[in-house]
């Protein structure tokens, strides 16, 4: 036994929450993102409405949200399949609600404003958050090949300021990622001025 392995405290199982997102793309041209969330207990758990064993289920969540190719929210079915009370699959309804939202900026502001607090389920609402970036992962490579297409079909076209441009370190204005991919929309020594 190492000096390291004797200082390390033992940890002991209490939950685990998995969180799975997958991007369709349909045979009508939308896309299907599927949200699965699913929280399991490491042991025996007494709850207001039973009890939850060993390995069992506490949450268990299911929303598939279908969007156009311009981020438009079209559809949207959510199922709360294993809740810890009854009420809880009462909300899962109102998530119908988000149809017609664009997801991009301002999207997790106007979702709280659909589906916040009492209007909805603090789980199914989480799981909106990385269901739009499972989105954006989705739908990006066909974005860029569609870009690429036009510029061979168009002279002259110049492909508008990527959306990812001043979204984190890595693409910041000034940053060497957006000099490398899109200079015309560098700007040297921005950053410095925060």
């Amino acid at each position: 036994m190492t000096d390291d392995e004797a200082t390390t405290p033992v940890r002991q199982l209490l939950h685990t929450r998995t969180v799975t997102c997958t991007g369709y793309l349909r045979s009508d041209g939308l896309f299907d993102i599927e949200g699965r969330l699913l929280d399991i207990k490491g042991r025996e758990t007494e709850m207001p409405f039973g009890t939850i064993e060993a390995g069992g289920a506490l949450h268990q969540m299911v929303i598939v949200m279908t969007v156009d190719a311009n981020l438009v929210i079209q559809h949207v079915e959510a199922r709360s399949e294993i809740t810890p009370a009854p009420m809880c699959k009462q909300i899962s309804h109102a998530y119908a609600a988000l149809k017609g939202l664009k997801i991009g900026a301002g999207f997790k502001q106007r979702v709280a404003e659909r589906v916040g607090g009492e209007r909805g389920c603090t789980h199914l609402t989480e799981l909106l958050g990385p269901m739009a970036t499972t989105l954006i992962q989705t739908t990006a490579p066909l974005l860029r090949e569609q870009l690429r297409l036009r510029e061979t079909r168009e002279p002259g076209f110049k492909r508008p300021k990527h959306w990812v441009i001043g979204t984190c370190h890595t693409y910041r204005t000034d940053g060497e990622a957006v000099r490398t991919l899109w200079p015309d929309h560098y700007e040297p020594g921005t950053s410095e001025k925060d």
